[in-house]
């Protein structure tokens, strides 16, 4: 059975190798205890108390091992005489708090060499020699921090000796004291310089000084997918496609982005007007239309005729001009929202002027401006009354 000890111990050594170490505390406690033993019946030894020592090293806030010695003289439970006792063991600990918890409770579990009968032997051994054996234990208790330097720790363990198949029980209480090293725990990798970790940057080779976000990336403050340091168009509109500086695409290079475009494919090097379309439009007058709509609406019926006629008789006397029906907003409510809603009403408008009054549609455009033409504040209220708006702009193309 002897055999069993330095495999035993071996084992044990190889389960409680120290990890390398991250936290920035370790400490070291001298744990001398006292504590009442219960010896089971196949060793002949009555209950009795037990002292010892431990000196308990905890690398990690939750883990620790600890080297134990620990002693006790046992009378003979059936027969006269008695029997010393002595132990060394290592122990494993895991606490399921961190040291700077006034509660610390914990599980262990060990295994260690023990020598019974330094006195007369116990029954199972042969008259006048010692027993020695391999027991391994598992225990559970806790720790409570009197202060940063002292504690108390109460616990209850039950060992197995494996040579002779026994089982015995100890209770202990003890006063701890600590020593705490302190080490500055290394700064995580970070192989750009962008103050984000490795661990968690998802854009690893962002240029040196480059501001970042959270996840290391580069800011993109209007959302267009290219990075403000690289973004020469640092404002576009939202959901605009944008070509790799960042600016919006032209696809008929006639230097209206696309999204204002109103004549998409206009000929190659064509001098084109604000809309993108050929030539260049001059508006010659400006007719506001007194049409209101209901709230978020843009329906209106034959009620307004009479007021849109006054742009339909203008063009009339006016054939080479067209005109361009602008819908404007307040500023109250979501732009983008607000530019749609007066695209709508704006075309509401034109199609009265073409269904209705007769104007061919291809004199008439509509667009809606949103907030972005106001013509007063936005902070009153008759000043919003006023930005609320529909203007016949009667152009002609020079």
């Amino acid at each position: 059975m002897k055999i069993m000890r330095p495999v035993a111990l071996a084992a044990l050594a190889t389960t409680f190798t120290i990890p390398a170490l991250a936290d920035d505390q370790q400490s070291i406690y001298l744990n001398p205890f006292a504590g009442y033993q219960y010896f089971g019946d196949k060793r002949d030894l009555s209950e009795t108390d037990t002292y010892g020592v431990g000196i308990e090293y905890r690398f990690r806030p939750n883990w620790a091992v600890e080297a134990v010695y620990s002693r006790a003289d046992a009378d003979r439970k059936y027969v006269a005489g008695d029997s010393e006792f002595e132990e060394l063991r290592l122990d494993g600990t895991y606490y399921f708090a961190g040291q700077e918890k006034t509660w610390n409770p914990y599980v262990s579990m060990g295994a260690g060499h023990a020598k019974f009968g330094l006195g007369d032997t116990i029954s199972y051994t042969t008259a006048g020699t010692d027993h020695e054996e391999t027991r391994v234990n598992v225990g559970a208790g806790f720790r409570y921090n009197i202060s940063d330097m002292i504690s108390l720790r109460a616990d209850l363990r039950e060992f197995h000796g494996i040579d002779e198949s026994t089982f015995d029980t100890m209770a202990s209480l003890g006063l701890s004291w600590a020593f705490h090293r302190t080490t500055a725990a290394p700064a995580p990798a970070d192989a750009d310089n962008d103050g984000v970790p490795d661990t968690r940057d998802q854009c690893s080779n962002t240029p040196a000084g480059a501001q970042v976000d959270s996840h290391g990336c580069e800011l993109d403050a209007d959302n267009d997918g290219v990075a403000d340091s690289k973004d020469q168009c640092p404002n576009t509109p939202a959901g605009a496609a944008v070509n790799s500086r960042g600016c919006e695409l032209d696809s008929d290079n006639d230097g209206v982005v696309d999204s204002k475009d109103q004549c998409p494919n206009t000929t190659a090097g064509a001098e084109v007007d604000e809309n993108g379309c050929e030539g260049v439009t001059e508006t010659i007058e400006t007719i506001d239309l007194s049409v209101q709509f209901p709230t978020n609406s843009s329906v209106i019926d034959a009620t307004y005729d009479n007021e849109i006629r006054k742009v339909a008789d203008f063009m009339k006397e006016y054939p080479e001009t067209t005109v361009e029906i602008a819908g404007h907003s307040d500023s109250i409510g979501k732009a983008e929202y607000n530019r749609f809603l007066s695209q709508r009403r704006a075309e509401a408008v034109a199609n009265r002027l073409t269904s209705v009054l007769g104007v061919n549609p291809d004199r008439v455009t509509a667009v809606g401006y949103g907030e972005a033409e106001p013509i007063a504040s936005n902070d009153t209220a008759a000043g919003r009354s006023q930005n609320r708006r529909v203007e016949a702009r009667i152009q002609v193309l020079r």
